[in-house]
């Protein structure tokens, strides 16, 4: 019983440990930048030797790694839980819902924001089939449900496109024709364009960008939305403001 107990404290202080080398990691980002993270810099935050970080992750890479992992995982659960839950609602509201998860998420994780989709960790190399191949798809796949279920408004404006399928690349078709089977080729460049919204403003704020040219990026956002389900054909649906930012609505 004894040697029971003395193994569970070791594997519960391991797993404390590596959770406070993976704070440590984003925030020598969030300061310094993709290329302050080192195992040697961590280490030097946390009064450890170098050493002994290697005791946890075997290379920088290795880090890298399960920090985009833990990441990209956190914002798939955040968008698929506002998707679910939204599941009763018009389409425009679910668009909603999805859009606020993606920009509350990010407003509170602007450094996990940086490592999926901005600024590389110089020399990283990626596994093979990247570093979280299944919360990859399922944001991806979120970003098609977007578009798939405002098609049926949106066809009216985007269904006379010239897209084909070879317009896109194989590993983007991979993940959402089996997810979405009747969407079209000009669906699939419909998601890519509302990614590009979203994405876009949200990238704007989370670099500083935005601060610096208005008071009210929550307003901002939320004018971009309700435009953008406009375009879509979603006309005079209701759009309700829920995003607020760390430093409080605008």
């Amino acid at each position: 019983m004894a040697g029971t107990r003395s193994t569970g404290r070791r594997e519960r202080l391991r797993a404390e440990t590596t959770a406070e080398i993976k704070r440590t990691a984003l925030g020598l980002m969030g300061s310094g930048g993709p290329d302050a993270i080192t195992l040697r810099a961590i280490a030097r935050e946390m009064g450890m030797t170098a050493n002994a970080i290697y005791g946890y992750f075997g290379t920088r890479d290795d880090l890298v790694t399960a920090l985009i992992a833990d990441v990209y995982t956190a914002l798939a659960d955040a968008v698929d839980a506002a998707w679910t839950a939204s599941a009763q609602d018009a389409p425009a509201k679910r668009i909603q819902a999805w859009a606020h998860a993606f920009r509350n998420w990010t407003l509170a994780n602007p450094e996990g924001f940086r490592l999926i989709y901005g600024d590389p960790v110089p020399g990283y190399q990626a596994p093979a089939g990247g570093a979280a191949p299944d919360a990859a798809r399922r944001v991806c796949v979120g970003i098609a449900a977007l578009a798939d279920t405002a098609w049926v408004s949106a066809e009216r404006s985007y269904g006379d496109s010239d897209f084909g399928w070879g317009d896109f690349e194989p590993g983007l078709l991979d993940k959402v024709r089996p997810a979405f089977p009747a969407l079209p080729p000009a669906g699939v460049a419909l998601a890519l364009r509302i990614w590009g919204h979203l994405h876009g403003l949200v990238a704007l704020e989370v670099y500083g960008h935005l601060r610096a040219q208005t008071l009210s990026p929550d307003k901002l956002f939320h004018a971009e939305l309700t435009q953008l389900v406009r375009s879509l054909g979603l006309g005079a649906q209701h759009i309700s403001v829920t995003s607020r930012s760390r430093a409080g609505a605008g």
